[in-house]
């Protein structure tokens, strides 16, 4: 690949709206920074896309050039593929937008907004798209991968309720992508991460969501295995308007927690409750039944809020490694995997979270889109986090140990949001399983090049044999 040098970074300038920013501009340092501070690459170059022309002449002359690209959204990226080291970084971080329609309940979100941006624009009207759980990641890398949360049981992923994308292509061109338009593509991207292009635009289809019910159960440790082999029958057949998802962690010294659980690891349950707000004790009565919880909390709460809570706890700068495997069941020996790895928790906020992604995303068929596990019931993440560099060894060797005995047990793939930096390429095989073939297929045909390769990249297919 070639480097970026003065002359180049000239010659961008002059065809770019937005700022271009070199390692020598004294903004460079601060706008290279991520969410995950573990990750720490100098790309040649910043370009703040400001519209949709903006990054069509960007990849023209990244391609042209024979630079190294790399797409950045919402920079919540855990592998850190938003920067590639002397390449250009194409940041959508300026095309913040959300336009709601409230009549057809779609919104039009653009390419660089965070889940933030989106949960605030809809909530006004009673509306909101199912995505994670942290409102500061971006709307961008979380669709394109899938997008699992609070409301999946309800409402399916996040790509199932993606109606049409803007696109740049490998090429410099413009597509608009649905069902009826580039379908083949529209396919691969609900799934296939950003393989395919830069994607300016997403439009959803909005949910009725306004006020949710919010509780948190904790039980100490000594009784996390009565709590999952209670959660693990209990979530596949309660109602799709509860979800809960499944955590051991160190308990934080802050409302609501009382001050004598204070940095006790603990197991526990995040709950969200859509349902008759007149219900909400019936549907968090059965928390007493697999044993006593040491801590119960539960309040009706704005859907924003819900979204943002842990965001305060989890800021971007930290030390982060995650990854992740799918899970059809619980075995009792994965519980005792769960066990050991929750007594080793390494530091204060290292966690492990089991979501749930049943109800509404298996009704989705599994040739339907690129997200290749519609029989999974769970998504776990191991993730090591901690605010000093000096740990960062630390708590990636729990997050790879706990993820390796674990793995045994899974379905053989991850969310592909959660594999790891460094994964192999076998890991992104196994992601998309028996679609793998096809999204090579349709990588051939938008970006037979591999120009974004800076993803969990899936190869272009060999062209066929003359």
């Amino acid at each position: 690949m070639a480097n970026v040098d003065d002359t180049t970074l000239e010659a961008m300038r002059t065809v770019l709206r937005g700022p271009v920013i070199s390692p020598q501009d004294p903004e460079y340092d601060e706008t290279r920074k991520i969410y995950n501070a573990m990750i720490d690459r100098r790309p040649g170059a910043i370009v703040r896309c400001m519209d949709t022309a903006d990054v069509m002449n960007a990849v023209d002359f990244i391609r042209d050039h024979g630079l190294e690209l790399a797409v950045r959204g919402g920079g919540h990226s855990g592998a850190g593929l938003c920067l590639v080291d002397g390449g250009v970084t194409v940041d959508l971080s300026p095309m913040r937008w959300v336009r709601v329609d409230p009549a057809t309940k779609t919104a039009q979100v653009g390419g660089g907004s965070l889940l933030r941006d989106l949960d605030h624009a809809a909530h006004a009207f009673g509306l909101a798209v199912p995505s994670g759980i942290n409102s500061r990641t971006g709307v961008g890398g979380l669709a394109l991968g899938g997008g699992h949360g609070y409301l999946t049981r309800k409402y399916g992923l996040t790509l199932d309720s993606l109606l049409s994308a803007d696109v740049v292509l490998a090429d410099g061109s413009f597509v608009v992508a649905n069902e009826k338009e580039h379908a083949d593509l529209f396919w691969a991207l609900r799934g296939g991460g950003g393989n395919f292009g830069v994607v300016t635009s997403f439009t959803f289809q909005l949910h009725p969501v306004h006020t949710v019910a919010v509780g948190v159960t904790l039980w100490t440790l000594d009784h996390i295995r009565e709590v999952l082999e209670w959660y693990r029958g209990f979530i596949p057949q309660a109602t799709e308007d509860l979800n809960g998802f499944f955590s051991s962690f160190v308990v934080p010294p802050e409302p609501p927690f009382p001050e004598e659980i204070h940095g006790k690891k603990m197991a526990g349950i995040v709950w969200c409750w859509t349902g008759d707000m007149g219900r909400v004790d019936e549907a968090f009565a059965p928390v007493t039944e697999p044993a006593e919880p040491a801590f119960h909390f539960a309040a009706p709460m704005p859907y924003p809020a819900l979204q943002s809570m842990f965001d305060d706890l989890l800021p971007p700068g930290y030390q982060w490694y995650w990854r992740g495997d799918f899970f059809d069941r619980i075995t009792d020996e994965a519980i005792d995997v769960h066990a050991e790895y929750a007594e080793r928790i390494p530091t204060d906020l290292s966690l492990m979270h089991l979501y749930p992604i049943d109800g509404a995303a298996h009704r989705v068929a599994p040739e339907d889109t690129a997200w290749a596990y519609r029989h999974a019931l769970w998504s776990g993440v191991f993730a090591g986090i901690d605010p000093d560099p000096a740990n960062a060894g630390i708590v990636k060797q729990w997050c790879v140990d706990y993820q390796t005995a674990m793995h045994p047990h899974s379905m053989g793939g991850s969310y592909v949001n959660f594999i790891g930096e460094g994964e192999t390429e076998d890991r992104v095989k196994a992601t998309y399983r028996d679609h793998y073939d096809r999204l090579a297929e349709i990588k051939r045909t938008y970006d037979p090049h591999n120009i974004f390769h800076a993803t969990q990249n899936i190869q272009p297919a060999p062209a066929p044999a003359a």
